[in-house]
C-alpha cells in the first residue's frame, strides 16, 4: 500500500438535520406552555412577525411604514397581508359510524418529517380546524365563581399563622428568637428535621432552653407542628384530642408493624382487642401526617386541553377540533416586508431582511403543520379507542405507536412527539394522548388482545367486590381472568395488584376482619 497522498472521488447518502427541519422538530414535541414560550421569543428577536389578533401594527413597524408612504401610522382597522391569506380554513374532524377518514395526500409525511410543504405554503384541503367552540363544561367566567388566584392572595401564610402565636405566647424576647429559627426549619410537611444542637451552638444557648421553647411551640396550631418525625406529629394530634392514652402510646410506637398490617402482634403489646385496635387504627387514619399542608396556597393548574371531542350532534360518531387557545396563531407582515426592503441599502441588510423573512415563513408553515398532524393523529386515536369512549376502560385496547402511524402515514418518532405532553378534553375526562397506547399482554382462545390498563380495571373490580368470607388470592384472580377469556399469569396479576398498591390477600383478610 502506498503512502502517498491521492484524491478519491466516493458517493454515499446521510440524513441531513437541517436547521429548519431541527425547528419543525423542537416546535412538533413543545407542549402548549412552551410553545407559547417560544413564540413569544420569536416575536421579540424578528420583526417581521406578529400575532394574528393584532389589531394594528405598532412601533417600528408603524413609523417606518407611515414614513414611507408621507402619512400618519395605520388606524387600528387596517387589515394586514398574511401568509394564511390563500390557504382556506377547513372544518373540524368529524368521526361518523361509516368511521370514512379525511381525505388528502399524506406522502409528504415522511419519516424525517421533511419535505412536507411545497415553497408557497400548507395545502390547501386539509382537514383540520385551527379555531373551534368547546361545548362543554363552562369556564367559569361569566359564572360569578371566585377568582382561585385571588382566594390565594387574601389567604394567609403557615409562617404568618405561626408568627402570630409566638408573639402571644412567648413573652422572652430569647425564646421569641429561638423559636423564629425553628420556624425557618420547618419543612413543607411541619416538621422540625434538623439537630437542635446547631441552633444551641449558634445561639450560644443550651440545648435544653431550645428543647423547652420547641415544647411550647408544639402546643401551636394546626396540631402535630413541629413535630420531629411521624409518630410524634401523630401524638400531638392525638394529645390534642385528649386521645393519648398508653395504648395508643404503644401503637405510636410500632408503626412499622402497622404499617406491615402485623394486626396480631399490635394486640398483644398494646393489650386491646380486636375491635379497639380496630378503632385506633382509624383513629390514626383520621390525623394529618402532614400538618403544614393545611395552609398550603399553592394553586393547582389546571391541564389545557389541545384537543377537544365532543359527541356529534344527533348522535353516530365523535368530533375532534383543536383548541384555538392552545395554537398561537403568528402572521408575516409582507408589508413591512417591502417597506423595509426598499429601505435597505447594504448587502448585509438585505442579507439580514432576507433571513428574517425565511425564518418568519418558515415558523408560520411549521405552526400549521404542527396543528395538521396533532389533529389527524388524535383522530386516529378516538377512531381506535371508539369502545373505550362508549362504554369505559373495561373495554381500550391495546394500541401502539406503530398502529397510528401507519395510518396517519408518519413515523413512529413522530406519532411519540404528537403525544408528549399533549392532552385531549373527551366526555370521559382530559387524558394525556400517551393514556391510550397501551400493549397486548395476553390474548383470550378468541384470539382478542387485551390492553394492560382494562386488565388493571378488572382485578381492582375483583378486589373491591371482596368479602370477609371470600377474599380472592392471585391464584383464584388468575382462574377468574381466564374463565372470562383474558390469559395472563399470577406473577402479573402481583405485579399489577402492587403497581395499583393493594396488599396481599392476607393483608387484606386482617383489614377486613378488624373492619377498616
Amino acid at each position: 500500500m502506498a503512502l502517498t497522498p491521492r484524491l478519491d472521488l466516493r458517493q454515499q447518502q446521510s440524513l441531513v438535520m437541517t436547521p429548519q427541519l431541527q425547528q419543525a422538530i423542537k416546535l412538533l414535541q413543545m407542549s402548549n406552555l412552551e410553545l407559547t414560550e417560544y413564540i413569544d421569543t420569536e416575536l421579540e428577536q424578528n420583526p417581521l412577525l406578529e400575532r394574528e389578533d393584532a389589531e394594528a401594527p405598532e412601533g417600528p413597524a408603524a413609523e417606518m411604514e407611515a414614513a414611507a408612504n408621507g402619512a400618519e401610522p395605520p388606524a387600528a382597522t387596517e387589515t394586514r397581508d398574511t401568509t394564511f391569506d390563500d390557504t382556506p380554513e377547513p372544518d373540524a374532524i368529524e368521526l361518523a359510524d361509516t368511521r370514512e377518514m379525511p381525505g388528502g395526500d399524506d406522502a409528504g409525511l415522511d419519516a424525517d418529517y421533511e419535505n412536507v410543504w411545497d415553497r408557497e405554503g400548507p395545502a390547501d384541503g386539509a382537514a383540520n380546524s385551527l379555531s373551534s367552540q368547546w361545548n362543554g363544561s363552562g369556564s367559569g367566567e361569566e359564572g360569578g365563581e371566585p377568582d382561585p388566584e385571588r382566594t390565594v392572595a387574601d389567604s394567609i401564610s403557615l409562617r404568618e399563622h405561626l408568627l402570630g402565636q409566638i408573639n402571644v405566647d412567648l413573652d422572652d424576647p430569647a425564646d421569641r428568637l429561638i423559636a423564629l429559627h425553628l420556624l425557618d426549619m420547618l419543612d413543607d410537611a411541619g416538621y422540625v428535621t434538623s439537630d437542635l444542637s446547631s441552633i444551641a451552638e449558634l445561639l450560644n444557648c443550651k440545648v435544653e432552653r431550645v428543647e423547652a421553647t420547641l415544647a411550647r411551640l408544639q402546643h401551636c396550631d394546626p396540631p402535630g407542628i413541629f413535630a420531629r418525625g411521624l409518630a410524634e406529629c401523630l401524638s400531638l394530634q392525638l394529645r390534642d384530642r385528649n386521645r393519648l392514652d398508653p395504648a395508643m402510646k404503644t401503637l405510636l410506637a410500632n408503626l412499622d408493624l402497622l404499617a406491615k398490617r402485623e394486626f396480631g402482634q399490635l394486640r398483644k403489646l398494646c393489650g386491646v382487642e380486636s375491635e379497639d385496635l380496630a378503632q385506633m387504627i382509624a383513629e390514626i387514619k383520621a390525623l394529618n401526617p402532614k400538618p403544614a399542608t393545611a395552609f398550603d396556597t399553592t394553586t393547582a393548574q389546571p391541564v389545557t386541553p389541545d384537543v377537544l371531542m365532543r359527541v356529534r350532534p344527533g348522535g353516530g360518531g365523535w368530533i375532534i377540533e383543536l383548541n384555538s387557545d392552545t395554537m398561537p396563531r403568528v402572521l408575516v407582515n409582507h408589508r413591512y416586508y417591502s417597506v423595509i426592503t426598499r429601505q435597505a441599502r447594504t448587502a448585509s441588510e438585505k442579507e439580514y431582511i432576507i433571513e428574517r423573512f425565511n425564518s418568519a415563513s418558515w415558523l408560520v408553515k411549521s405552526l400549521h403543520q404542527r396543528a395538521q398532524t396533532i389533529l389527524k393523529v388524535a383522530t386516529e386515536i378516538v377512531e381506535q379507542q371508539d369502545l373505550f369512549f362508549t362504554h369505559g376502560v373495561e373495554y381500550l385496547k391495546p394500541l401502539t405507536l406503530r398502529d397510528v402511524a401507519g395510518v396517519v402515514s408518519v413515523h413512529e418518532s413522530t406519532v411519540s412527539r404528537v403525544t408528549n405532553n399533549k392532552f385531549i378534553a373527551t366526555p370521559r375526562g382530559v387524558y394525556e394522548l400517551k393514556y391510550f397506547f397501551n400493549a397486548g399482554v395476553s390474548r383470550s382462545e378468541q384470539g382478542n388482545l387485551h390492553s394492560a390498563e382494562a386488565i388493571r380495571f378488572r382485578i381492582r373490580g375483583l378486589i373491591d367486590a371482596e368479602s370477609v368470607e371470600n377474599v380472592l388470592s392471585d391464584d383464584q384472580i388468575v382462574d377468574i381472568l381466564r374463565g372470562g377469556g383474558v390469559d395472563i399469569a399470577r406473577r402479573t396479576v402481583a405485579k399489577y395488584r402492587e403497581a395499583m398498591r393493594i396488599p396481599s390477600s392476607v393483608q387484606r383478610r386482617r383489614e377486613k376482619a378488624l373492619h377498616l
